[in-house]
């Protein structure tokens, strides 16, 4: 038998959804992706983080030693999936190289109803109360009701109750609403905020999406500061709305596994559909639904997909509980995955410096962020290719700084953009224009600059500094008439092949922000909107103040630039 079971059962799923053995979306393929990368960083000295077999193959041990407290496999002991085998290993293994305490604080689990999660909860609870070493270990499972944060609690004092041997060896006492150890551990629900004595080792945070605020989120995870390794544990279906706290926290976890921004604490598995995938197709069901025909049948799954078909009010519903969708009437513009695909980390201003070059500026507001976007274009066999390098990003420096509850989720991401230095922090608490200006200037000493593409509300002063220093400044109103040609000209060129850019993790924050809102009753016209305060499309606006201009370049082999045949691809 293996010495190490249920890693080589973890490895070997990542390894299958990487090479599409097993089908998955893109958001899982990258956290697989992502485990394998940070083991070969892992190799290195300077690294802080290793992957320990023995404590992962310990958590997963104990789990499956725990028993179904109900339905028909009531009494058996619990089975790991394969998925599951990956979470726990990922989650437990992980551990950093100095110390071995656990590298990952926050667990994130997006997955489609009936796929055992709160059971799988309740094993983590369980481990982490009991077995995980740690002194007076408080374990609260957090919902908004009582009655859903039981649904984690009561699978846990059952499986304690079912096992006499668990109880003896770690004396444990079970009672209606809790499970306590002589210690001072406990593990119990929670309805509400925990009390200002309470000091979680897990907080176990279910059905997040039902979350009005992040109340309950900040306080477990503020009273955790006594704790050397302390884990919150996020498991969920999607939601419908876009403003709440859980649908910030998804974007979060995909920002850090597409390697937008770099969070080595913060641990993802989000199990969807992707973009464009038909919701009516039974084989996108796996996507969601990593449990298939294990906790929930393909069958059943069907035929409610067919009532789903019939009957328009229990589509909403189907798409957010059993395909794992949000739902909202705001949904992204762009293909991530087009955009990815364009991605050129060798692109170098170098290369460009005879190029037709138009720089599009966004100003936003005193106290947010700033875009100057660099946009080149050349003609390739008839038609225009263009190409964005060496964006550049502005914010005060207070911003990046501020104490305001409402912006310090903004605040922290402009953080890790600025410590990866892509954001530049201008002096005080408003945007300094006078700064703006110099780095613009700078930019002739790197490339040619035809012109520059402004939005003028608010950019008075800084146009009229730009003609006194001799550029080229055309106003481009954010408007329907002039965003929806760029919009779909960036949709057009990304499908093909047309566009290239070298991978500015703002400016791909940007784009995912983009949504495009209609003119009522019409698919031509378009302009960029975004979800929320908190998803900036500064650098996407100022992209396409750009293309707007880029685009009435002459065409050198008389094809239009704006190639419907290009969206078909």
């Amino acid at each position: 038998m293996a010495a190490y079971p249920n890693v080589n059962v973890a490895n070997k799923y990542a390894r299958d959804i990487i090479d599409g053995k097993i089908v998955a979306c893109r958001a899982i393929r990258l956290a697989c992706q992502r485990h394998f990368d940070d083991l070969k960083k892992s190799l290195d000295n300077n690294y802080p983080y290793r992957f320990d077999r023995d404590l992962a193959e310990r958590a997963c041990r104990f789990v499956q030693k725990l028993p179904h407290s109900s339905g028909d496999l009531a009494g058996q002991k619990l089975k790991l999936e394969p998925w599951q085998s990956f979470i726990f290993c990922s989650i437990f293994g992980w551990v950093t190289k100095k110390d071995k305490k656990r590298r990952f604080r926050e667990a994130y689990i997006r997955v489609a109803r009936k796929n055992g999660k709160s059971f799988f909860a309740a094993g983590i609870g369980t481990y982490m109360f009991c077995a995980d070493g740690e002194n007076s270990a408080e374990v609260y499972c957090g919902a908004t009701t009582m009655a859903q944060a039981k649904k984690v609690f009561t699978p846990a004092r059952q499986m304690a109750s079912r096992l006499p041997a668990l109880r003896s060896r770690f004396d444990i006492s079970v009672w209606t609403d809790s499970l306590t150890r002589p210690d001072g551990s406990v593990f119990a629900p929670m309805a509400g905020k925990p009390g200002d004595g309470d000091s979680p080792h897990c907080a176990i945070i279910d059905e997040y999406h039902e979350h009005d605020t992040d109340h309950m989120y900040e306080a477990m995870t503020m009273g955790m500061g006594a704790r050397s390794q302390p884990l919150t544990l996020i498991i969920t279906t999607a939601g419908s709305s876009l403003e709440s706290p859980c649908y910030d926290k998804d974007k979060e976890v995909k920002e850090v596994i597409e390697g937008i921004t770099r969070n080595d604490r913060l641990f993802g598995m989000i199990y969807e559909l992707d973009a464009g995938d038909d919701w009516t197709d039974p084989k996108n069901l796996i996507k969601a639904n990593p449990n298939l025909d294990v906790s929930v049948k393909y069958s059943d799954l069907v035929e409610l997909l067919e009532v789903a078909k019939q009957v328009p009010r229990k589509v909403n519903a189907f798409k957010t509980k059993r395909l794992n969708i949000w739902v909202s009437g705001k949904s992204a513009f762009y293909n991530m995955e087009q955009w990815k695909a364009a991605e050129d980390p060798d692109l170098e201003l170098a290369d460009f410096a005879n190029d037709s070059c138009n720089i599009g500026l966004d100003l936003a507001k005193k106290l947010d962020m700033n875009a100057g976007i660099r946009l080149f274009t050349r003609e390739i066999e008839g038609k225009r290719h263009y190409y964005c390098i060496k964006p550049k990003f502005w914010v005060p420096e207070d911003t990046i700084h501020t104490t305001d509850p409402k912006l310090l989720k903004t605040a922290d991401r402009y953080q890790k953009f600025y410590e990866m230095g892509v954001l530049e922090a201008t002096d005080g608490a408003e945007a300094d224009y006078r700064e703006i200006l110099a780095s613009i200037i700078d930019m002739q000493d790197e490339n040619r600059i035809d012109e520059i593409d402004i939005d003028p509300a608010g950019a008075t002063a800084l146009r009229h500094q730009l003609e006194d220093n001799g550029f080229t400044v055309v106003d481009i109103r954010q408007d329907y008439t002039n965003m929806s040609p760029a919009m779909k000209e960036l949709e057009a060129a990304l499908a093909g092949g047309r566009f290239h850019h070298d991978g500015n993790p703002i400016l791909t924050w940007c784009i995912s922000n983009v949504i495009g809102k209609f003119i009522p009753g019409s698919d031509d016209l378009v302009r960029p909107t975004k979800g929320d305060n908190q998803s900036k499309i500064d650098g996407a606006t100022a992209l396409f103040n750009a293309m707007t201009r880029a685009m009435l370049h002459e065409s050198s082999g008389g094809t239009s630039v704006y190639d419907e045949e290009d969206i078909a691809c």
